[in-house]
């Protein structure tokens, strides 16, 4: 099983909408796109909500990983591996294919996956924003 994790990003629309809906960035609707024809799943990383279905219903929100201190984001981690695990259940034989920033991945997330006996993706890993909005505009148009 493929999962995709997306994370959010900070331009949302001003009304409740799914989460797959809210969120309005290029970069996100790149990140949607390739997880949707890459994945069998794909959930929403958000900074308030920790995983979240892209069906969701979300209000909109103005809470971010970037830039907050270490502890808070090891915290979200935390707590973002235990919804996953209530969600998931055994990952072991899971691969993560992560989209989202090294504030998202680095403090805990990835190496509570890869505890858990998951397989961890990074396509865009070391990409600048551009970089990434060329990768994923390039991947549609094949």
């Amino acid at each position: 099983m493929r999962i995709g994790l997306v994370g959010c990003v900070k331009n949302k629309l001003t009304t409740t909408s799914a989460a797959q809906d809210l969120y309005v960035s290029t970069l996100f609707k790149g990140r949607r796109w390739y997880v949707e024809n890459s994945c069998d799943r794909w959930f929403v990383l958000s900074a308030l909500h920790k995983i979240v279905e892209p069906s969701d219903l979300l209000s909109p929100y103005d809470v971010s990983l970037v830039g907050a201190r270490s502890e808070t984001r090891r915290l979200w981690a935390q707590e973002t591996l235990t919804a996953i695990d209530h969600k998931l259940g055994d990952v072991q034989s899971y691969v993560f294919e992560i989209h989202a920033g090294s504030d998202y991945r680095d403090f805990g997330l990835v190496d509570g996956l890869l505890l858990r006996g998951a397989s961890i993706a990074v396509p865009t890993l070391g990409l600048t924003q551009g970089q990434q909005l060329a990768f994923y505009a390039n991947a549609q148009k094949h």
